[in-house]
């Protein structure tokens, strides 16, 4: 692992960064221009229609967020001419061959670049299965084989999620996943077969003049059918884990590195503390708590819930693609915190009643909502059982009284019905994460560690910290993260 100063390596590089308006590569792009200006280019690519377009999402998705104040005081007036200087905003798709991007565009690429981060991706858990699988599978491999063109590239990074192991118990290794292994032992998993099972459903469901929205559900119905059936348990992690092979079995000689974050939470220092965007994941259990409509927590409260702020994930992606392993290498790195300084779901929970019994959310009429200590749902038997009684039981009681009253309540049965649904679908997702059993090795990520702290100096050591160890849990989650994610909360 070579590797003497990461600001250095960062100097007079051009990179390339696809899904260039999501929360991580925001987080990467204001770290690069504040810490290293001399950066050659940024090639940021974005979903659009045209370059218009592309323009108006960088200026108002991304540099125009609060997470750039500290840039924009840094450099003041001078903020415009360096962005324009160095970024250069591309409009393309990652599901089409080159991006979809003109020959001469292509061409300056292709001799310019020396580092390309794959950043694209949808993290729905039940996204559409055509949608999920052209995005996080097939558009991986598509930026693979662009990267191997750039005759001046010095590495491939793509970020993945650490949940491509499923729901696999004890200790989780920084291993590669080979082409068609199922986590199961289910023979047959092979992406051509699943694009064709794809083609033909959608096929039928067109012939049948099916609307859209039943193509929708039909489609997000297949992603967690599929991934079932391979034992994964959502859409997300199964289209995520096939990415993932396509990258190591498509063997391009060039250095490859792949992230795969934990459950990525608000920033923990820089630019400045608390900073998220959308409120999804756990943090839906946060306000669905806060603002007292949950009275109970799914979930082993001893389950330790792997969690990681934006910020240290960025820093880690940063310092893994300054020190490639070496030629045509595949590294691995657990961006994590269950092995080195793990928390439980029982804390959080702790931290969620400590925060909002001290500042209680508001109701509309301006009055605190009072919270309690909620009801723990331990075993995926109890919470069965819970939601029978709860939701599951009025609702037929509801449905028997509308028939009997000649569908006068009706109004009230159809409304409880989607709530209840919508509850159930929502525990069904979330259920293999809260109750994990497994726990993220980080051998390779400590080793990494090691390196930018014993080769690149105290200065760089501190800029790109990512060592979970540092996180005080208790100071984090109640004084930055749930603060940062009620002020999100309150902003929409």
């Amino acid at each position: 692992m070579e590797l003497q100063s990461i600001l250095h390596f960062l100097e007079n590089k051009s990179i390339l960064v696809t899904g260039a308006t999501g929360v991580l590569a925001k987080v990467f792009i204001e770290k690069i221009l504040r810490v290293q200006p001399n950066v050659k280019k940024l090639y940021l690519l974005i979903r659009a229609a045209d370059s218009a377009s592309a323009l108006h999402r960088f200026n108002t998705e991304v540099i125009g967020k609060e997470l750039f104040k500290v840039v924009r005081e840094k450099y003041g007036g001078k903020l415009n001419s360096l962005i324009q200087e160095k970024v250069i905003v591309l409009f393309g798709d990652i599901t089409c061959d080159s991006f979809g991007l003109d020959s001469n565009t292509l061409e300056n690429l292709f001799g310019q670049v020396n580092v390309v981060i794959n950043l694209a991706a949808t993290t729905n858990f039940d996204e559409r299965y055509d949608t999920a699988l052209r995005i996080n599978t097939i558009g991986a491999a598509n930026v693979l084989k662009f990267a191997a063109k750039c005759t001046q590239l010095v590495v491939f990074l793509h970020v993945s999620t650490a949940y491509v192991c499923g729901e696999r118990e004890g200790l989780i290794l920084e291993t590669q996943l080979k082409l068609g292994d199922s986590l199961n032992g289910m023979h047959g998993l092979n992406i051509e077969t699943e694009k064709e099972i794809i083609h033909n459903k959608l096929q039928q469901l067109y012939n049948d003049g099916a609307s859209e929205k039943q193509i929708t559900m039909e489609m997000k119905d297949l992603g967690i059918e599929r991934a079932r059936k391979y034992g994964w348990p959502n859409t997300y992690s199964f289209t995520k884990a096939m990415g993932e092979m396509l990258l190591g079995h498509l063997k391009i000689n060039i250095p490859i590195v792949i992230i795969r974050p934990s459950i990525i939470t608000s920033t923990l220092r820089e630019p400045f503390s608390g900073w998220l965007e959308g409120v999804r994941h756990i943090d839906s259990f946060v306000v669905g708590y806060g603002k007292g409509k949950m009275s109970c927590f799914p979930g082993d409260p001893q389950t330790i819930t792997d969690l990681i702020p934006s910020d240290m994930v960025v820093n880690a992606m940063i310092a893994s693609m300054a020190a490639p392993a070496g030629e045509a290498a595949l590294t691995i790195y657990h961006v994590g915190s269950s092995m080195s300084n793990p928390v439980t779901y029982q804390r959080l929970q702790d931290y969620g009643l400590l925060f909002f019994t001290t500042q209680p959310w508001k109701a509309k009429d301006g009055k605190p909502i009072v919270v309690g200590r909620a009801t723990q749902l331990p075993t995926r038997v109890a919470v069965r059982t819970y939601m029978e009684l709860h939701y599951l039981l009025p609702l037929k009681i509801l449905s028997l009284v509308n028939t009997a009253s000649c569908n006068y309540f009706q109004r009230a049965y159809l409304d409880l019905s989607r709530k209840v649904m919508f509850l159930m679908r929502l525990v069904e997702l979330f259920s293999p994460y809260l109750f994990f059993k497994g726990v993220f090795d980080d051998m390779n990520t400590e080793k990494l560690r090691r390196v930018v702290k014993e080769r690149c100096g105290i200065d760089e050591d501190e800029m790109f910290y990512f060592d979970p160890k540092i996180i005080n849990w208790d100071d984090y989650f109640v004084n930055t993260h749930i603060a940062g994610v009620v002020k999100y909360a309150f902003k929409r």
